[in-house]
């Protein structure tokens, strides 16, 4: 018993350590924040064109289908297009081999890679890529750190011993301030936004954070606003009951 509790109390020392052992997220003003917060679906969309051409080299987006891009404003006409704009493995065909089709509203985003090993090969050492789906929910400062992690990236202070092939991020959660992540976002005009919106740095770490807000819980507005009618719904009822107990105890005194 005695070493089972060591044993936690060093993993919890260790988890510990590493949420210590960097900057704390900055304090965005997001949208969604507060309890009558909203998508910034013009955000989102932008957000969705940064993933596209920058993160999905690496990241994979598995718990989102292309349907659901109707929720941030794309047409039914507009989901069909994305779609078709990927290509699906599907089969086995009548021959018993799987083959390449374009892609259907009903499909998720494919992954980049075919497995976990090709991914790690293919990134600084053998590093795997997290899917992005839930990524925001899954870190410390949600879409804060994202944001944060994606314009932290600096040189290292003198003292810094940094790994081989390795970058430095001060916001990084995962202990000892560096990762093996190439920075994502290296320039502006990186991409070039439909809407006219300047595509800066900063432009495109706020709309990828929206964008994984989104597809981390996409029913959170409909959540709130659930949250707000039986607020408002329990505070009636509370006030009509009050009075109905004074009126039937008053004519009892």
């Amino acid at each position: 018993m005695h070493y089972i509790l060591a044993i936690l109390f060093i993993l919890v020392s260790q988890v510990t350590w590493a949420e210590e052992d960097r900057e704390e997220p900055k304090k965005m003003d997001w949208a969604f924040n507060g309890v009558f917060g909203k998508f910034d679906r013009n955000s989102i969309q932008r957000g969705l064109k940064v993933y596209k051409e920058v993160c999905s080299v690496c990241h994979s987006l598995n718990k989102v289908a292309f349907r659901n891009l109707a929720d941030i404003g794309f047409s039914e006409e507009e989901v069909k297009a994305f779609a078709a704009s990927y290509n699906i493995q599907d089969g086995p065909n009548d021959e018993g081999e799987m083959f390449e089709r374009p892609g259907k509203p009903s499909d998720h985003f494919p992954p980049p890679y075919a497995n976990e090993q090709a991914a790690r090969v293919s990134n600084n050492n053998n590093a795997l890529p997290p899917d992005q789906s839930l990524i925001v929910k899954a870190r410390h400062g949600g879409a804060d750190y994202i944001y944060s992690l994606l314009t932290g990236y600096s040189k290292p202070p003198a003292d810094f011993k940094l790994g081989e092939n390795m970058y430095y991020n001060p916001y990084y959660s995962g202990g000892g301030k560096q990762f093996s992540m190439i920075p994502p976002l290296i320039t502006d005009g990186q991409v070039v936004f439909d809407d006219g919106t300047p595509a800066t740095i900063d432009q495109m770490a706020r709309d990828i954070s929206n964008f994984l807000q989104w597809a981390a819980e996409p029913e959170m507005e409909e959540r709130k606003s659930l949250g707000i009618k039986t607020m408002i719904f329990t505070l009636i009822f509370t006030v009509f009951f009050y009075f109905a107990k004074k009126h039937i105890w008053g004519r009892i005194k």
